[in-house]
């Protein structure tokens, strides 16, 4: 039986670290504890757990196809287009720039949201914006 650390299992299973972590403290995750109190997993509950998605374990093949879910509508209608100019990842937050147009926009995220969405410097994406106060304000001529 081999073990992997739960950072590996997440990898493996397409799923953030903090995510496996609740599932293995819910009891969803089967672990073996070691000495030093780590959780390591089992590669057969790592196959388990991609059975359970549908997803193949390594070296079989699926049980059905996988398909991409492609954002294609969502309720927000305050959406700006940009390009990712800059990300910087500190601890379990991240701050993503935006370039819209001649205009920055930052928005903090989780890195954990940073990681999933695979975001990169120079990528295309959409800010959504939801607020429920929205400020307008008017310029001088000096």
């Amino acid at each position: 039986m081999a073990l992997v650390t739960v950072r590996t299992a997440a990898e493996r299973l397409g799923v953030s670290y903090s995510a496996l972590k609740q599932w293995i403290y819910k009891g969803t995750v089967r672990t073996v504890r070691t000495g030093g109190g780590h959780h390591r997993i089992a590669d057969g509950e790592i196959d388990r757990m991609l059975a359970s998605q549908g997803k193949a374990p390594a070296g079989r093949p699926a049980r059905r196809s996988r398909t991409k879910t492609v954002l294609v509508a969502i309720s927000g209608r305050n959406q700006l287009r940009g390009i990712v100019e800059e990300i910087r990842s500190d601890g379990l937050l991240a701050q993503v720039r935006l370039r819209i147009g001649d205009q920055r926009l930052t928005a903090v995220i989780t890195r954990d949201a940073v990681e999933e969405l695979k975001l990169r410097r120079g990528d295309e994406a959409i800010a959504i914006v939801k607020s429920t106060e929205v400020m307008i304000a008017r310029g001088s001529q000096v």
